[in-house]
């Protein structure tokens, strides 16, 4: 039978092992031009075998202003070319999202709808990809979409409400009054492979007034 000193060695050996972890695992979180956006990088830890990177950790999270409960998780595959949004819900199932690529890459965007924010109809985007595993947080009160960079593109979403089909919003990706860089020359995209539900999204003038900014 195990002794007492050998548990304590364990319980050391165990403390010391999850204290070493909290502060040898890190993220960069960097603001954007809009509040309350983030991008977010995490460590890496790679070697021949392949990596390990801690994608969440609610608490870290908490201390870097993300102070929510994820309730739903969603997986999609693109092909190149491919052009998703810009999509939203509206209260009361309204959706936070923390975005990353886990294979391929795609150009992001966020654009705020909050009536009375500063940034009211501005936008942010940013490059996520399989190997740089960045992550972009875009809270409730923006309209999400991206662009597929690649073949067999696979994008997961954290989300902070369920999905529900009454309460969808969704705004014209080519928009002219948001005028919206996705950089598709760049990328050798002629043309996006839009939906027939998305090419039926309504221009950013007409949404109604859904999200009120509220000053923190």
């Amino acid at each position: 039978m195990l002794g007492t000193p050998f548990m304590g060695v364990l319980y050391l050996w165990y403390n010391l092992h999850i204290i070493t972890l909290k502060y040898i695992l890190f993220m960069k979180v960097t603001k954007t031009k809009i509040e309350g956006v983030f991008i977010i990088e995490l460590d890496i830890f790679e070697d021949d075998r392949g990596f390990f990177v801690e994608t969440y950790n609610k608490e870290r999270y908490q201390e870097n202003g993300i102070d929510v409960e994820f309730v739903q998780d969603n997986l999609s595959k693109s092909s190149k070319g491919v052009l998703r949004g810009l999509h939203f819900q509206k209260e009361p199932y309204a959706q936070g999202k923390l975005v990353q690529v886990i294979k391929g890459s795609v150009l992001d965007v966020a654009v705020d709808i909050r009536h009375g924010s500063k940034t009211f109809g501005k936008w942010v985007s940013v490059k996520l990809t399989g190997k740089n595993k960045k992550q972009f947080w875009i809270p409730a009160g923006f309209a999400h979409g991206f662009v597929s960079l690649e073949d067999d593109t696979i994008f997961n979403y954290k989300c902070t409400n369920v999905y529900n089909k009454e309460s969808e919003g969704a705004i014209a990706w080519d928009d002219a009054d948001l005028n919206i860089n996705w950089q598709l020359d760049q990328y050798g995209i002629r043309e996006p492979i839009v939906s027939e539900k998305d090419r039926e999204n309504v221009a950013f003038c007409n949404i109604d007034k859904d999200f009120v900014y509220e000053e923190k």
